[in-house]
């Protein structure tokens, strides 16, 4: 396929350059960038790796830039990892920031290809086919190709429309906290909505797939048939969950005009509770939320990680040092308030959504 020998050479070009920067870095202690990378790019067209001129330029410069923008991350950000080499076949997606054009469900992409009476190469237009499943707005500022794990090939088109959705007031606000054994996410109005874990509903056919995947020869055709059928039903929990994040998002700006919810050290929980907490996703569905607030125009914010909100009481704010988090239901001693851990916690989320620790979105 023409697209997937795309990805492979640009899997190529990534190392390549991936290789340049790692022995520039040694050598200089820093990386070299991209405006030394493009030139050194056009040389390299002109001698030693003619046959990555098939593919578009500004698609071969997307990947410099790509790479240029890892490593800022790199230097610049606490945690971040420094880039990776790509195997051919795991290279994911191509910018295209001309030579396409688009039609309703149809897009054509012009590639180089060797012209033998002209010695030289020749660009040819090839038209794909795809399944437009909405009009976009605005004006189109490039495409994206990607290729997921199970092999589809997905278009992205990427406009310039900022326009938001506005819903109207409801002048109600809501704190909510997240839950790992009572519920999801808990309002403090008393509401607990609880999560499907499709992670956990799809693990007995899981299991059985990397049983029956871990007995065949690898590199062989049923090998292949098996990972094929084990990426896909993966792709189907991980679109299952993001859909009931995205509805449960819009339902929470249709009732409220500003939400607030917890900062979570999620790394952390993930080293204690590891699959659940994958399963779960909350940190996915915060940026669900965070685009739908901006969307329809509703507030939102976090309070601090080291705000406390679990152990004061919302009616009088006593401290409860001795709470543990087996216990789901307490008492006040000092106002003889009665407690839901999680609903208490929500209070007093919402109740410190205005104060300094606040990060406002």
């Amino acid at each position: 396929m023409r697209l997937g020998n795309m990805l492979d050479d640009l899997a190529d070009v990534h190392n390549h350059f991936l290789r340049l920067e790692n022995r520039y870095y040694r050598r200089y202690g820093k990386y070299a960038g991209r405006f030394r990378l493009q030139p050194h790019l056009t040389n390299l067209l002109k001698r030693t790796k003619k046959h990555w001129a098939w593919i578009p330029r500004d698609t071969l410069d997307a990947v410099i830039i790509r790479l240029h923008i890892s490593f800022e991350r790199f230097f610049d950000i606490v945690g971040v990892g420094r880039p990776k080499y790509k195997k051919r076949g795991k290279y994911r997606s191509a910018k295209f920031q001309s030579g396409y054009l688009l039609e309703e469900g149809r897009v054509r992409l012009s590639f180089k290809a060797w012209d033998e009476p002209s010695h030289s190469f020749k660009f040819h237009k090839r038209w794909f086919s795809f399944h437009q499943h909405r009009d976009w707005k605005g004006n189109v500022r490039y495409i994206q190709i990607l290729r997921d794990a199970v092999g589809t090939y997905w278009l992205y088109v990427v406009t310039d429309d900022t326009s938001k959705e506005v819903l109207p007031a409801t002048g109600e606000s809501v704190g909510a906290d997240f839950g790992m054994k009572d519920a999801f996410l808990t309002l403090n109005t008393g509401e607990k909505i609880q999560s499907p874990q499709f992670l956990k509903q799809s693990l007995k056919e899981l299991r059985t797939l990397n049983k029956a995947l871990s007995r065949k020869v690898k590199g062989s055709n049923n090998w292949w048939r098996c990972l094929r059928q084990l990426t896909w039903l993966y792709r189907k929990v991980s679109n299952q969950r993001k859909d009931w994040h995205w509805k449960l998002a819009t339902d929470l700006c249709r009732r409220f005009d500003l939400i607030a919810t917890e900062t979570l050290n999620l790394s952390g929980m993930k080293r204690l509770w590891g699959r659940k907490v994958s399963d779960l996703s909350f940190g996915q569905f915060v940026e669900i939320l965070k685009f739908k607030c901006f969307k329809h125009n509703r507030e939102f914010r976090q309070v601090g990680q080291w705000t406390p909100t679990t152990k004061p009481c919302s009616d009088c704010g006593y401290h409860n040092e001795n709470l543990s988090l087996s216990d789901r239901q307490w008492t006040c001693p000092e106002c003889g308030s009665h407690h839901d851990r999680d609903v208490n916690a929500a209070i007093n989320i919402l109740r410190a959504a205005c104060g300094p620790s606040v990060e406002q979105m």
